[in-house]
């Protein structure tokens, strides 16, 4: 008779080798690229400022740790924050500005108006990825050493643990899938916020997107009309 092996905790349960560096490092630079392509009127004023600090948090934090995400440091942890906190302030500043810029009528035309809507819509994404990224778990540190045994974030491969392979956990790729399916969705869908702290904050991205995407379709369309 055949038996079959118990298999031990899943991997976000156990100490397993850090995830990479390299996509929350192109998350970044693209964030800054998107920064740098909205018009003056609605950039930070100086508006090289932001981008320039991103992109040297961004070079310690690569500098510092390369390759596996899997050292627990309080001043790679203050960087990583450091680095979505900026993101986040360069983005919601356009926000502003662009809320603004089409409550006075003063966006431009359609073709800048959706462009610029675009960048910032996307920025979001990218933004919230970011947060949800740093903070699901303590960070990717804590969660590579199995810190905490309750997720912020309910995976479907969590709930149904059966369904996935035993070396699977969360790595940046699917905090940004979260993100988006938020942006789009306005809501949760395969991904459940288990904290408060989770909660909350999907619930600010969406509203986010929300006033985005209704005031700049609005206004594309009355432009294009």
């Amino acid at each position: 008779m055949t038996t079959i092996p118990e298999q031990g905790p899943p991997a976000w349960r156990r100490h397993t080798p850090g995830e990479h560096r390299w996509p929350q490092a192109t998350a970044v630079v693209v964030a800054v690229a998107l920064q740098l392509i909205l018009p003056d009127r609605l950039a930070p004023q100086a508006r090289y400022l932001l981008p320039a600090l991103e992109i040297v948090l961004l070079g310690v934090l690569v500098t510092a740790s390369p390759f596996r995400l899997d050292r627990e440091s309080a001043v790679l942890r203050t960087a990583g924050l450091a680095t979505a906190g900026l993101v986040s302030i360069a983005n919601a500043w356009s926000a502003v500005l662009l809320v603004r810029a089409l409550v006075g009528g003063t966006a431009g035309d359609a073709h800048t108006l959706l462009l610029a809507g675009a960048a910032i819509w996307l920025t979001n994404v990218i933004v919230f990825a970011l947060w949800y990224w740093e903070l699901d778990r303590g960070g990717p540190a804590a969660r590579a050493h199995g810190r905490r045994r309750h997720p912020d974030f309910a995976f479907a491969q969590i709930q149904s643990p059966d369904l996935a392979d035993p070396d699977w956990e969360p790595r940046f790729a699917d905090y940004l899938y979260l993100a988006f399916t938020n942006a789009t969705a306005f809501s949760p869908t395969d991904v459940l916020p288990l904290t408060r702290w989770a909660k909350l904050t999907m619930m600010a991205q969406s509203m986010v997107a929300l006033v985005v995407v209704v005031l700049v379709v609005a206004r594309a369309v009355n432009v294009l009309g």
